[in-house]
């Protein structure tokens, strides 16, 4: 079990108390700090000395602070869990279960919850559409029973999420460029051009929802709108400008409607000097060849109306 951590002592303590109560215990529970400053490392050493402590010294991102984690993992499936996520006693028997039955993936989704409201999903896997937006299944409905079922999805929330480790280390694992937010949508599409699935068992993730986004620098909108360009620019082909410009005017509009086209704009601004490295990043993905085309890891599906997935209440919004 791997628990990036900035700033989330409030949380510790309902995290921790699960994964001891897990029907299958995991071998070890790592913790790496992104530099607290809330008393977190102190109550670990007090309360959790057989947590595994990676101090960094600062916030490094959540992208670095995974990596590092999964690095210092011995174990062949790594997990990641939120500080701000509580599981279910069954979470790590069921996921790992997934794992072994399908030889083919390399991570499990589950069905994330909101903890302060267990009846309304937060995310049930993650749908990557060619205009760029990504979709959080059943994001913002009630849990009547529609996501009980298992199967495949694109790709899987890593705020609770488990990992085949060698895939993850094959390709890279998160892409550190994108700190926060999409990382994990980028390492579904890495792993599914590698040829790897995503399964989806719907063990139960309690999770508080943004518990820290107020806390990052300029909020966590602008990194969203920031990292979208980043993705596209590394991985999607010239023939889909067109949806993900239809899809960005559509963003435009909602950020100037809702009255935040200052803080929209501000992180499309962002992305512009980071284009460059993701072109190169979009290079060396080339080179190192695709098992799966990104037409397959990517299948066509409309991008506006209820089939596209979105949210009803945010339907042309960016995944946040």
């Amino acid at each position: 079990m791997v628990v990036p951590n900035w700033n989330g002592r409030r949380w510790l303590d309902g995290c921790l108390r699960c994964l001891a109560r897990q029907e299958l215990p995991p071998a070890e529970v790592i913790v790496v700090d992104n530099g607290s400053e809330d008393g977190s490392l102190e109550y670990l050493a007090a309360g959790h000395p057989g947590v595994r402590v990676l101090a960094m010294g600062r916030n490094t991102g959540f992208a670095h602070a995974a990596n590092r984690g999964i690095a210092a993992a011995g174990s062949p499936y790594v997990a990641l869990i939120n500080t701000d996520v509580e599981l279910a006693p069954d979470w790590t028997r069921r996921t790992a279960a997934a794992l072994d039955a399908d030889g083919e993936a390399a991570a499990v989704a589950c069905k994330m919850v909101e903890l302060a409201a267990p009846d309304r999903i937060y995310d049930a896997g993650d749908v990557l559409r060619r205009d760029g937006a990504c979709e959080q299944r059943g994001r913002f409905g009630a849990d009547d029973g529609s996501f009980d079922a298992p199967g495949e999805v694109f790709g899987a929330c890593a705020g609770a999420a488990l990992y085949r480790r060698d895939a993850v280390l094959a390709v890279g694992g998160f892409d550190e460029r994108y700190f926060a937010y999409l990382e994990d949508v980028d390492l579904a599409l890495a792993l599914r051009l590698a040829g790897w699935r995503c399964r989806y068992e719907p063990a139960i993730a309690r999770h508080a929802g943004e518990g820290s986004s107020a806390d990052l620098p300029g909020g966590h909108r602008r990194l969203v709108a920031r990292k979208t360009l980043l993705l596209v620019a590394k991985w999607f082909p010239a023939r889909w400008l067109p949806l993900v410009a239809y899809r960005q005017a559509g963003w435009l509009w909602h950020a100037a409607r809702e009255k935040r086209l200052t803080e929209h704009l501000g992180g499309l601004a962002a992305a512009v000097p980071m284009l460059p490295a993701a072109l190169r990043a979009r290079r060396q993905a080339r080179e190192r060849g695709a098992v799966v085309p990104i037409e397959v890891a990517i299948p066509r599906q409309p991008i506006r109306g209820r089939r596209a997935l979105g949210h009803p209440s945010r339907r042309a919004q960016p995944r946040s």
